[in-house]
């Protein structure tokens, strides 16, 4: 493997851990500072907000030229939203920053796909982007379980203070500059525009996707109702643990695990569901599995017992997806522009992180279990698109 490919996965595992420190306390920030259970979606929806705006800037200016140097501004943006999140105490600032957060590390998530992009041979590219998922997930999983233990073991309390749990936001806006650095030394510039085209403007960016093509379209409206079932679950999990009586450290244990499982079906699984080249069928599989086991999952007597065992199963159907999604849309990009279109895919994604931590949000403070009904639904609307994109493409509709 290529080094700026290997140096693209460390890239990845340290972005993971260091984005991850301050979720698994955020339940708890919220309910020290007083503030409603429901602004914990509301502070989510604003992050992603901030995702969904900052995906095309950033993905149109990457494809100008100087990548790393986007990605390291992004992240410093980012580092000053999470700090101010944590340090404001005003919920309506906090909305602010929270935003500020997701615009600035908007530029590091689309820019390092497209960069990995760029750098894979097309035969290796779903390969390349599952480790990457991989490589994420893990770090995140090792970051959560990271910021739950600071908040809670005695050495670190001592040393750092971090029981108060603001401190975690500081550890990681300063963790988070260091990755700054080292992105800036270790990204290289791949692919300027290509055949002397004119390098595309912002505007002209977010203007181009309505000429996209028709079966991508339905495919990423797809994306956003899948996003919206998978946001809601992986952040809902958060506050569902606090209610439940469970500890930061343990929701921390629970996720690095989920982190061991993904990482394992990368390597084991992801390969041979690659060579059976049929991607969009995997994928309507993969949102009728999903749909049945989180309605089993949470209405089952043991919960963490299931959460350790049927949930996995879909923690690993979950694994699968990423790449196969990623890979199906960079197939409709021009070279020269994969970070237009990584942009355009981060809104469509962005876009159910906003509306599914907004709806979860005020569905949790009438019943949590109404939450992961609402998944359900949304990864069944997914799996009703992709239908649609499969039977389009089968009858060669463009």
């Amino acid at each position: 493997m290529r080094k700026a490919i290997i140096w693209v996965l460390i890239l990845y595992f340290f972005q993971g851990v260091i984005h991850n420190l301050g979720h698994p306390v955020t339940p708890y920030l919220v309910s020290d500072l007083g503030i409603e259970d429901y602004m914990f979606g509301v502070f989510f929806a604003a992050m992603s907000f901030g995702l969904m705006l900052g995906g095309p800037i950033w993905g149109v200016l990457g494809d100008r030229g100087n990548k790393r140097i986007y990605m390291v501004l992004g992240l410093i943006v980012y580092s000053i939203g999470q700090f101010m999140f944590g340090y404001s105490g005003n919920q309506y600032i906090m909305v602010l920053f929270r935003f500020l957060s997701g615009f600035g590390v908007a530029a590091s998530v689309t820019l390092l796909l497209s960069h990995l992009i760029c750098l894979s041979p097309k035969e290796k590219r779903t390969k390349y982007i599952a480790w990457s998922v991989a490589m994420f997930t893990i770090g995140s999983s090792v970051g959560y379980y990271l910021g739950g233990f600071m908040s809670t073991n005695q050495f670190f309390v001592d040393l750092l203070g971090t029981d108060d749990l603001k401190r975690i936001f500081l550890i990681q806006a300063i963790l988070n500059i260091f990755h700054a650095l080292n992105m800036y030394l270790h990204i290289k510039q791949v692919k300027e525009p290509v055949n002397g085209e004119v390098k595309i403007s912002i505007i002209q960016g977010f203007l181009d996707i309505k000429k996209m093509n028709k079966n991508l379209i339905i495919f990423l409206i797809s994306l956003t109702f899948i996003s919206i079932g998978m946001i809601n679950l992986s952040k809902f999990i958060d506050v569902y643990f606090k209610e439940l009586g469970y500890n930061p450290n343990e929701l921390g244990t629970f996720v690095f695990w989920t982190g061991i499982v993904s990482l394992l079906t990368s390597i084991f699984i992801v390969p041979f569901v690659v060579k059976i080249k049929r991607e969009l069928t995997i994928m309507v599989w993969i949102q009728v599995l999903s749909s049945i086991i989180v309605f089993l999952v949470f209405r089952g007597n043991d919960f963490l017992l299931l959460l350790y065992t049927v949930f996995m199963i879909y923690i690993i159907l979950k694994t699968v997806y990423a790449p196969l999604e990623q890979s199906f849309i960079s197939n409709y990009a021009h070279d020269g522009k994969y970070g237009t279109i990584m942009g355009v895919r981060q809104s469509f994604f962005a876009v159910g992180m906003v509306i599914g931590p907004l709806i979860g949000g005020f569905l949790y403070d009438i019943e949590p279990l109404y939450v992961f009904d609402f998944s359900v639904l949304m990864f069944v609307l997914g799996f009703i698109l992709l239908i649609a994109v499969r039977k389009r493409l089968r009858n060669g509709i463009a």
